[in-house]
């Protein structure tokens, strides 16, 4: 049987989905675990479960309509009148907003562990906490594994996101795990004073590493909701507009390019001589197909216009 597909993983609403249920599961799992240890550290890795689970859900609407937009047929007339260009700038937006809300949980967490750590620590019951990490870290590790495949498969920003936040929510319990074994090993011993400080100690190091791992993702989002042009397209449309440019004698271009999530939008506008012999329809047909097919990527996410225009004023 193939396991990834048993599990909803041949398309990436099916991933979010499949996610968004084991991630509630261990949310769930995380809190009462840590409730019972008295682990601040597991009730903030159930927590933080939890706040990734929520912005899966939003994620998901957003694939959902942006799904709906490539295939206007099913959507409602008032969404296609409002939203003519579709819904691919709500990507980075939620991106971004995942990656803050989850580096903020993560700075309260770690100004929480630096106070417990201050206080003195807490005594934790340690055989709670270990089976607590196990069983997390075998579900974080599986999901983390499927959801990078699926993200390279799918080509999904979203996936690849959510396939991050297992790998976090892992390296966050295998930590929690050997912090909870060393708790258990030295409890009745004459380190026995380390222990309490074990489960702050441990939390407060997690968020330092785990705070920045995500600010590359805010880059990006921020550079999309902000339209700035991508280098390496610019540079692929500049050659594809001035070889075009070359070879049908036209005077100059202007090239306007924005990348918003996977959504690219290309302006290209030819400024052609005033004296420049009359063609058909076709003709300039054929010479849009030809630079189309020299940049590449066409579908659903790519939004391509191209103007031949005698007046510069017109491209500028």
């Amino acid at each position: 049987m193939n396991v990834k597909h048993h599990l909803g993983f041949d398309s990436e609403q099916a991933v979010l989905r499949t996610s968004i249920a084991v991630t509630t599961v261990v949310a769930g799992f995380g809190i009462a675990f840590g409730i019972l240890s008295g682990s601040f550290s597991i009730a903030f890795d159930g927590i933080y479960s939890l706040a990734d689970a929520s912005m899966s859900v939003l994620a998901l609407v957003v694939s959902r309509l942006i799904a709906l937009s490539a295939d206007s047929s099913q959507m409602s007339g008032k969404l296609r009148d409002r939203f003519t260009m579709g819904f691919w700038h709500l990507e980075p937006i939620v991106l971004s907003l995942n990656v803050t809300l989850l580096m903020g949980v993560s700075i309260y967490a770690l100004v929480n562990a630096i106070g417990s750590l201050l206080a003195g620590g807490r005594v934790l019951e340690f055989d709670f906490a270990i089976l607590y990490a196990v069983v997390t870290l075998i579900t974080c590790a599986t999901m983390a594994i499927l959801e990078t495949r699926a993200g390279k498969r799918l080509r999904s920003d979203f996936v690849k996101l959510d396939a991050k936040s297992w790998v976090m929510s892992g390296s966050i319990t295998a930590a929690l795990l050997i912090a909870f074994c060393f708790g258990y090993a030295v409890e009745g011993t004459r380190h026995a004073w380390i222990a309490p400080y074990i489960d702050p100690a441990v939390l407060a190091i997690v968020c330092v590493v785990i705070i920045p791992l995500p600010i590359a993702t805010l880059k990006r989002s921020l550079s999309d909701i902000l339209l700035v042009t991508p280098q390496s397209l610019k540079r692929h449309v500049d050659e594809v507009a001035a070889a075009t440019v070359a070879r049908h004698g036209f005077l100059s271009y202007r090239a306007y390019l924005a990348r918003v999530g996977r959504f690219k939008q290309i302006e290209l506008y030819f400024i052609v001589a005033a004296d420049t012999p009359a063609r058909n329809i076709g003709d300039w047909d054929r010479i849009r197909d030809e630079i189309g097919e020299a940049i590449g990527g066409e579908g659903n996410d790519r939004w391509l216009t191209i103007v031949f225009t005698g007046d510069i004023e017109w491209a500028s």
